[in-house]
């Protein structure tokens, strides 16, 4: 077959841009990963898995996420570069509530089939997995945090938790701080009741874990070492009595 030169030369330029364009549609085909999050609006900690029904290889997540928290970054998960219609992940999720007979949580596990909403701006974004409050499974494709302007999901905001959930918080703290004056005031009350087996209790703890701390005494009998208890105790009451306070102040 004869062909004109002419006709060579454009038929020549036609396939080096065809094998030149053609990788370069190639990669544009191919998903692109992103960053996964995931946020919790409940007072159930949960934890999550992406996975896509069409290609179980493109998975992601495991991450638990506490109460009225959020999570950190996980890679990745594999999104089209252009959105459509019925972009759909399916997400496993396991919460956890109440307590059974050997005190360990109760946990529940449920899929939800969730689809990707419209791209915001035409590309995909990190993927967040957001468990509202009633429980439901939300994704949101954005490059930008909840609480910013552009934030295009429904929910906006961080979680913020409940009074309840402040108040059970607040009280663990109370309780550790009331915890703290119960046991300097015992050991107080011990150093001056039955010095010798305070003082030798302590120097034996210190003996193993913080030899430091009784460098320069000669012994549990030592009065300068009792003086220093005794000081360490009350310091300590003080300022556990001063955080107690404060706590039961502030109680929301």
């Amino acid at each position: 077959m004869n062909i004109h030169p002419l006709n060579w030369l454009k038929l020549r330029g036609a396939i080096c841009a065809i094998l030149f364009i053609s990788p370069l549609l190639a990669a544009c085909s191919k998903p692109l990963p992103v960053s996964i999050h995931g946020v919790n609006y409940t007072v159930e900690p949960f934890s999550y898995v992406l996975t896509d029904p069409k290609d179980p290889k493109n998975t992601g997540g495991g991450e638990l996420i506490d109460s009225y928290a959020a999570g950190g970054t996980m890679c990745c998960y594999e999104l089209p570069r252009k959105w459509q219609p019925g972009i759909k992940v399916s997400v496993r999720i396991a919460h956890w509530e109440g307590k059974l007979a050997d005190d360990s949580l109760h946990q529940i596990v449920s899929t939800h089939l969730v689809e990707v909403p419209r791209y915001a701006n035409g590309k995909p974004g990190e993927l967040w997995v957001l468990r509202t409050a009633n429980g439901g499974v939300d994704l949101v494709s954005s490059d930008f945090q909840p609480d910013h302007a552009q934030w295009p999901g429904k929910v906006k905001g961080w979680p913020v938790p409940s009074l309840a959930y402040q108040r059970q918080r607040w009280d663990l703290y109370i309780h550790h701080e009331k915890g703290g004056v119960k046991l300097f005031t015992q050991m107080l009350k011990e150093l001056s009741k039955t010095p010798d087996l305070r003082a030798a209790d302590d120097w034996n703890y210190a003996m193993r874990a913080d030899k430091k701390s009784i460098e320069g005494f000669q012994g549990p009998t030592d009065f300068r070492y009792r003086e220093k208890l005794r000081l360490e105790f009350e310091e300590g009451l003080k300022n556990s009595r001063d955080r107690l306070e404060r706590l039961e102040k502030g109680r929301p």
